[in-house]
């Protein structure tokens, strides 16, 4: 869930931050100690929350950072004396601006870290999930090529993707086309309605 991933990043970049986390020991969401648990956070005058992580994917979340941690080409990657954590960017592509806050900004790469259900379809979920959009978004914003630090949350399999020229050649189309598509709805003359947008076609 997405609350794993903001745990899994702050780990590595804020730890500060993961130390707040709230953490209960049950089987689910949908259990009464866990709802009881939540009661009693909302309660707190000091520091109301809403949310708290399962123990269960607490500890899956610290297995996948320990092990990228373990190898030494990922922790000498993300640790480097010269890198630099959680980096905002803003300008102007296609006409219009864009912003974005990079993992780890280094003196070679923009690294980008990601967990994965199957490291063996990376790559394939790479166009699928438009990282490569990603990529070129990044590569322009922080003048400098992207590289995906990747592990498998079953296998703790890792991968390190660098993003080849005909990716970010496809990520650049795709944020061509994101832009018409914005400025046809959300523009300063937008020419159709999104409430009145479906498609019409035969499958």
């Amino acid at each position: 869930i997405c609350a794993m991933g903001r745990y899994f990043h702050q780990l590595f970049l804020e730890p500060d931050k993961a130390e707040k986390w709230d953490f209960v020991d049950v089987s689910s969401r949908n259990t009464k100690k866990y709802k009881e648990y939540v009661a009693e956070l909302q309660a707190d005058s000091k520091r109301p929350r809403d949310f708290a992580l399962l123990l269960k994917e607490k500890r899956n979340v610290e297995y996948w950072v320990e092990a990228m941690k373990t190898n030494i080409d990922f922790f000498d990657r993300i640790y480097a004396d010269t890198n630099r954590f959680e980096v905002p960017e803003v300008m102007e592509l296609e006409g219009e601006m864009w912003k974005g806050k990079a993992d780890i900004v280094g003196e070679d790469y923009v690294y980008d870290l990601k967990t994965t259900g199957n490291i063996n379809d990376f790559r394939w979920n790479f166009r699928k999930y438009n990282y490569d959009s990603q990529a070129y978004i990044y590569s322009q914003l922080f003048s400098r090529p992207m590289m995906f630090l990747v592990i498998d949350k079953t296998s703790y399999m890792m991968g390190a993707y660098t993003v080849s020229p005909e990716s970010l050649e496809r990520g650049r189309q795709k944020v061509e086309k994101a832009v018409e598509v914005y400025r046809t709805f959300f523009g300063d003359n937008p020419q159709e309605d999104i409430n009145q947008y479906y498609f019409n076609e035969e499958i």
